[in-house]
This record gives structure tokens, C-alpha cells and sequence, in this order.
């Protein structure tokens, strides 16, 4: 079988310029699969930053972001080929990985997680955004009968609240501007939906609460004006946890409440992951990954709802565009590579 000798992949190649390029692809090494891409998964939030540069000068992005600038980190699709040595995976399999938008991609054994039968490649398309999630759920250490709230109910937002429904809280809060996105979180457990800005919601949170405000709160915008508001919703010693990013950490601030309130901030970043499984950390990248595939299965997770939007490669331009002007009506953006 002869073997692609390039590959169509999406590149940022400046500022809100997205391109299909074809790029030289190498075969399979030892030890390495080549996987003919089926579904990548935009994560809006991250790449809109990226794409229209959306962050300040010395900030980590700055230090990322650099063009030609290859986007994506949720991939799946299936073998196509395997290198010398390889054992366990096999040719028309499907498996998923943290490569970019790209057609084919090659890359170790230790890079692609097996996607079982029962779940859609384009649900699984979602594994990186569930570990990112399943990251900052660990951190917080619920304990059954929380109170919880959630600011931001895009598609990490989404996710955060199907992983906290699982561990039993009392109350599931959901705070967005955007009916349709409360909407979803009431489908997938949050107990009410709160349709405010985040600034005006403490009263509410308060009456739901029965006047003790909230055990923990999850801020999952990038919103930097967002943390400030959500320390306000915290009960004495509750938890502030922090998933995803903001290009704007220079507008996030700390308020009296941190001290008087004796508030945790709990940061949480998808490279503090675990690189491998110990006792002490059991929790890895792909160990995460595979839960979720297991939640997907069993039913007690479901993305398809989540799926709202398709693009073709080709019209990356065209994608990027909408989801940096107009995201909120979006949830699950996905490019379909099957073509």
C-alpha cells in the first residue's frame, strides 16, 4: 500500500489568517501509527485567542503563538499504517490523539488512545476537553452535598457540569448570558439556570443556597472581569476554580473576600497533567480519556447534543471568522476530514 506523502492541515499563517495547506507527512517509524483523520474538535476559546491574537504582550500566549501556527489539540480518525514493532493497535482502528487539524497525522504508540466501540468519532473528538475539565474537577475535591456554581457554560463550561453531576452535589448552578447555553446545562444535570451577568447573580445564588452562597465556584470563561464577580458567590473557605485561560490575566483581580472569606483559588492547566500513572498520581492524560470514553458509552455522558456545527477544511477562513465574532451561538465545532 502506498503511503500520503503530504497532508491538508490548517494553519494560522498571521493574525485571523487561516489556511489549508498541504504539508510533507513522513511515514510511520518504529513504534509510531499514521491515522487518516475522521473529526477534529475546535476548541473555540483557545483557538479564537490564538487566531486574532487576543492576548497581551509577555503573557504565555505571547510566548505560544507564533506564525505559521498550527491549531488543535482533539483528533480522530483511523490507522492507516503502522511502523516496525508496533503491538495492539492494527489498521482500521479507530483512535484519537492530540494533534492539531490535520488530515493525516503520524505519531507514537503512547500518543493514541484506542476510541471503543459504542462511541461516535465525533463524540470522542471531545477527549482533550474532557481531560482539560476532569484536570480542574480533581482539583476542587468535592465532597456529595455541594453546593456548586458554574460561570460559563460554553463547551468546557458543558462539560464541567456533566463530571460535577456525577459526584452528587445538592445544587448544580449554572450562570450564562446566553439562554440556549443555560438550556443545555439544565439537560445535562445543572438543578437551575441563572440568565445574568455574573455581576449581578450573588442574591440569586444566595436564595438557592439557603444564604450560605456557594461551597465552590468554577469560572470557565476567559472572561478576565469574570473572576472578581465569581469570588463574590463563594461562601467562608469556598473554592474558586479556574479552567481555561484568559489572554488578559492583567484584568484579573483579587478582592477583600480572599482574606475575610479565607477563599482557595485553584488553578488548573491541562500540561499539569500527570505524564505517568503512580500511586500517588493515577489520573494521566490517557487514563482520564478512557474514563470519559466509558462515561460515553454507558450513557452516563452524552456529547451528540452538544454538536452544533460542522465546517469543511477548506473553509477554515470562513470558520475562524464566525467563531471569533459570533461564538456564543455556537457549542461543538467540528472539521469533518472524511472527504
Amino acid at each position: 500500500m502506498s503511503l500520503p506523502a503530504e497532508s491538508l492541515n490548517i494553519v494560522f499563517a498571521d493574525k485571523e489568517q487561516a489556511e489549508l495547506r498541504a504539508e510533507p507527512l513522513r511515514p510511520p517509524g518504529k513504534g509510531e501509527l499514521l491515522v487518516r483523520a475522521t473529526w477534529t474538535l475546535v476548541s473555540t476559546g483557545t483557538e479564537t485567542i490564538c487566531y486574532g491574537r487576543r492576548f497581551e504582550a509577555g503573557t504565555h500566549w505571547d510566548k505560544w503563538v507564533k506564525y505559521p501556527f498550527h491549531p488543535g489539540y482533539s483528533f480522530v480518525g483511523v490507522v492507516e499504517a503502522v511502523g516496525e514493532g508496533v503491538e495492539g493497535f492494527h489498521i482500521g482502528e479507530r483512535v484519537s490523539s492530540t494533534h492539531g487539524h490535520r488530515q493525516f497525522a503520524v505519531g507514537p504508540v503512547k500518543d493514541w488512545i484506542k476510541v471503543p466501540d459504542g462511541v461516535a468519532d465525533r463524540d470522542a473528538a471531545w477527549l482533550t476537553l474532557s481531560y482539560i475539565v476532569q484536570n480542574g474537577v480533581r482539583r476542587a475535591q468535592h465532597a456529595l452535598g455541594e453546593d456548586i456554581v458554574i460561570v460559563g457554560l460554553g463547551p468546557l463550561g458543558q462539560l464541567a457540569t456533566q463530571f460535577v453531576r456525577l459526584l452528587g452535589p445538592r445544587e448544580l448552578i449554572a450562570i450564562d448570558p446566553v439562554p440556549e447555553r443555560l438550556e443545555m446545562a439544565r439537560r445535562h444535570g445543572a438543578t437551575f439556570a441563572i440568565n445574568l451577568d455574573v455581576k449581578a447573580a450573588q442574591e440569586p445564588v444566595k436564595e438557592l443556597t439557603e444564604g450560605r452562597l456557594a461551597d465552590a465556584v468554577y469560572d470557565i470563561t476567559g472572561n478576565d472581569k469574570v473572576f472578581q464577580a465569581a469570588q463574590q458567590l463563594l461562601r467562608k473557605f469556598g473554592k474558586l476554580v479556574l479552567i481555561g485561560d484568559t489572554g488578559t490575566p492583567s484584568g484579573q483581580h483579587l478582592t477583600g473576600e480572599v482574606i475575610s472569606k479565607s477563599l482557595s483559588i485553584l488553578g488548573s492547566h491541562a500540561t499539569n497533567t500527570p505524564p505517568e500513572e503512580t500511586d500517588f498520581t493515577p489520573w494521566t492524560r490517557q487514563h482520564m480519556v478512557r474514563l470519559f470514553y466509558q462515561f460515553l458509552k454507558d450513557g452516563r455522558m452524552r456529547m451528540t447534543d452538544l454538536n452544533t456545527h460542522v465546517f469543511a477544511p477548506k473553509d477554515a477562513q470562513a470558520a475562524y471568522q464566525k467563531l471569533l465574532h459570533d461564538r456564543a451561538r455556537t457549542m461543538g465545532c467540528h472539521f469533518e476530514w472524511k472527504a
